[in-house]
């Protein structure tokens, strides 16, 4: 992992108080050939209750069996389903599509929806596996309402699972699954989050998990935020798992796949300093376990922030970094995302379409200096969409769950890859 610091003012004027953005990016190496990555434990629990019947199930057969028929002999794979009670379909096994592809179409839709009971059963699997990348990959269309049923329970043990080596992706299918019960599952076990619209949406993200499976190059990748002893630290901008430590925050990236940057944002008031010239303001301590099919070693790596204290009218003249204040205007974006859900489930979607609409207008005036303008462009149709979707005759749960996910994944970092082409239907 290379680590590079952007700070949007390096330069802060001689006794005076300074708000600064830091940008931290992380570069992942370029992912090994699939000859020689490290084998994968992946363990699929599929939702089979009765609303998943028709072409939500028969899709996500033809998802699972594509993914099954990409993976290398090296690596294990477990099958399990659900509905009321859970099925071991296949026990955890060395990849063998020709084996799978009876018990896979075999598979149909049943009763009700033991969310848990069918985790439960992938991360048991999982954990009968030695080292490596251990994940569960769980869909659902549905709402948990057989076996463990609180949201905050199968967070936290989602999270104990992940402590345990075994991370979990979650899939929702349709608009009545619980996303925050999804998308908290997958951030506490370091995980991904995936939205499928419709049946027609999950090859695409079936392609993506497992484009991010056999690319990982790091695990537990971490960062903790250190700044020095008169320096505030504001806040972060991303919305990854935080946890407080001795002199700062950490936060919980997850892994991290071959060739991808992600970027971290956070805000520090600097004081008023009596002395020119270069000061440390803080640190980033960047800690990993890379993966490898001859390496699994862990690495700690400590990154100074550093301003330049200058006179004045040097700091008054010099010009911010634009990208570090494009990513800021992008991240508070998606924080407004959050915000609008937050008051239009409370009934005031008038003032949601406001925030959205501010937004939008924000993203718009830093396109022309942006270096990607059609990607803030973007942002921005996206954001003037959803302000009109705020009225109370068309907020409804799609619009919803399309916002949720699309601010965490600009939150995160995360590349949208999943319209890239998977299994074909017929």
């Amino acid at each position: 992992m290379k680590p590079h610091i952007r700070i949007d003012h390096t330069l802060v004027a001689i006794e005076e108080e300074h708000a600064v953005h830091v940008l931290l990016e992380l570069e992942a190496p370029s992912a090994p050939a699939n000859a020689k990555r490290a084998p994968l434990t992946l363990a699929v629990v599929v939702d089979r209750s009765g609303s998943m019947s028709g072409a939500k199930l028969e899709t996500t057969k033809e998802c699972v069996q594509f993914l099954v028929r990409r993976l290398a002999p090296t690596d294990q794979v477990a099958l399990i389903d659900y509905d009321d009670s859970v099925r071991l379909l296949a026990p955890l096994a060395p990849a063998s599509p020709g084996a799978l592809a009876s018990i896979i179409d075999g598979i149909h839709a049943g009763g009700s929806t033991n969310l848990s009971g069918g985790w439960l059963k992938g991360v048991e699997e999982c954990g009968r596996s030695g080292d490596g990348l251990k994940k569960v990959l769980l869909l659902t269309d549905g709402l948990a309402n057989v076996g463990v049923t609180d949201r905050n329970s199968l967070i936290a043990l989602a999270r104990s699972a992940a402590g345990e080596g075994v991370g979990t992706s979650t899939i929702g299918l349709g608009t009545d699954f619980d996303e925050d019960l999804l998308m908290g599952m997958a951030d506490a076990a370091g995980g991904s989050a995936h939205f499928a619209s419709t049946p027609d949406d999950a090859p695409g993200i079936f392609a993506t998990e497992l484009e991010g499976l056999v690319s990982v190059v790091a695990q537990n990748v971490s960062v903790e935020i250190r700044p020095t002893d008169d320096v505030a630290l504001v806040g972060v901008l991303n919305d990854y798992p935080v946890v407080a430590v001795p002199g700062g925050l950490q936060l919980q990236i997850g892994d991290a796949y071959g060739g991808e940057t992600r970027k971290v944002v956070f805000e520090l008031r600097v004081p008023d300093m009596a002395r020119l010239g270069p000061a440390t303001v803080g640190n980033v301590v960047l800690r990993y376990v890379v993966v490898g099919a001859d390496e699994v070693a862990a690495h700690e790596v400590i990154i100074p922030i550093i301003v330049n204290v200058v006179s004045a009218d040097e700091a008054g003249s010099a010009v911010p970094d634009a990208d570090v204040t494009e990513q800021v205007v992008i991240l508070k974006a998606a924080r407004a995302r959050k915000e609008a859900i937050a008051l239009a489930d409370a009934g005031d979607h008038e003032t949601a379409r406001k925030v959205l609409e501010s937004a939008s207008e924000e993203l718009r005036r830093i396109a022309p200096m942006s270096s990607a303008p059609d990607q803030i462009l973007e942002h921005v149709y996206e954001l003037s969409a959803h302000a009109v979707a705020m009225a109370p005759a068309t907020y409804d749960a799609a619009t919803r769950k399309a916002m949720h996910y699309e601010a965490s994944r600009t939150q995160r970092g995360l590349r949208d890859r999943s319209r890239r082409s998977g299994p074909r239907r017929p």
